[in-house]
């Protein structure tokens, strides 16, 4: 059985309490579309009753928002009002506890990218895509697990056994690493792929382009067939970062040409900062790419959200 969210007459009488940016997330979205895109849970017959999956949702979208663990949002449920607005949780009802909230966040392995391209949807269709550019990049998030010995090959975690050993530089990092293509204006993340650290961002960055932009920035980390190929068959402008190679050397134009749009290309990084800085991503936080993936679609599409409040503030 499936339990309804309810809001009692206390909960109309009560004043305050407001947040000016949960409620502008509130109106901005569709949720009874957003929720055809959850699988409905709880629905046996007996058994004590299932918080409503769109509830869930939003409470691991304050999770992402707050950078709060489990029981900490289960603490902040119980006295936040604002955090029971958003929800749809009334003062009478009991708050999820913590158990609740991860076993609903493994459930999530296989929706969180249809709940990301809702968002995505509804946040276009308000006019909030430009269009204008796509900022193509990776970027390298170590593994929940300990390094395992680096060895010939890499080396494997046997508890993550997805996760790989790359170099970057001087600095070998063990885990993931998350390609993004960002909307140049608006910092929108429009699409994202989660990968083993140790995929090359030229076997996923043509992937990534979608298609409707007027030019895609890069650096020289995608230059490849795959990528000019994309780019020409959708005129799309090219504008990725040229790359030397041997005994042919950068000519000045070329040179001046990667300058320009390595000042565009880097907005990205404050993106990354951001997310690793404000949204949990310094690290990963659980073993396996599925589990990573569907958790790090969960931080985007509250990116996301936040960003378009911002936006419309």
């Amino acid at each position: 059985m499936r339990k309804q969210p309810t809001m009692s007459l206390v909960d109309g009488l009560v004043v305050g309490g407001g947040n000016a940016r949960l409620e502008r997330i509130d109106t901005l979205i569709d949720w009874s579309s957003l929720e055809q895109a959850l699988t409905p849970r709880g629905t046996a017959r007996t058994g004590r009753p299932a918080y409503p999956a769109l509830m869930m949702l939003k409470i691991l979208l304050l999770q992402s928002w707050y950078g709060l663990g489990d029981p900490e949002m289960e603490e902040a449920l119980g006295d936040r009002l604002s955090f029971r607005r958003f929800v749809g949780l009334s003062l009478g009802e009991k708050v999820p506890d913590h158990s609740s909230l991860c076993r609903f966040r493994q459930s999530l392995q296989g929706q969180a990218e249809a709940v990301f391209a809702e968002v995505n949807r509804q946040l276009d269709a308000h006019g909030l895509i430009l269009r204008r550019g796509t900022l193509i990049d990776a970027t390298l998030i170590p593994a929940a697990v300990s390094e395992p010995p680096k060895q010939k090959g890499g080396g494997r975690s046997a508890t993550d056994p997805d996760a790989a050993w790359t170099k970057r530089g001087a600095k070998a990092t063990f885990g993931y690493k998350l390609h993004v293509a960002v909307d140049r204006d608006s910092q929108l993340v429009r699409a994202a792929q989660v990968t083993p650290a140790n995929v090359n961002e030229v076997c996923i960055g043509h992937a990534l382009v979608q298609g409707d932009e007027a030019a895609v920035w890069a650096d020289k980390g995608y230059v490849g067939p795959a990528m000019r190929e994309r780019l020409h068959a959708a005129k799309i402008k090219d504008r990725v970062q040229r790359r030397a190679a041997r005994g042919r050397p950068l000519r000045r134009w070329e040179i001046v040409r990667n300058r320009l749009i390595g000042r565009v290309r880097g907005r990205v990084e404050g993106v990354f900062g951001a997310l690793k800085r404000s949204y949990g991503l310094m690290r990963m936080r659980y073993y396996g790419l599925a589990r990573n993936t569907a958790a790090t679609l969960l931080t985007l599409t509250a990116w996301n959200l936040a960003r378009a409040a911002d936006r419309i503030a």
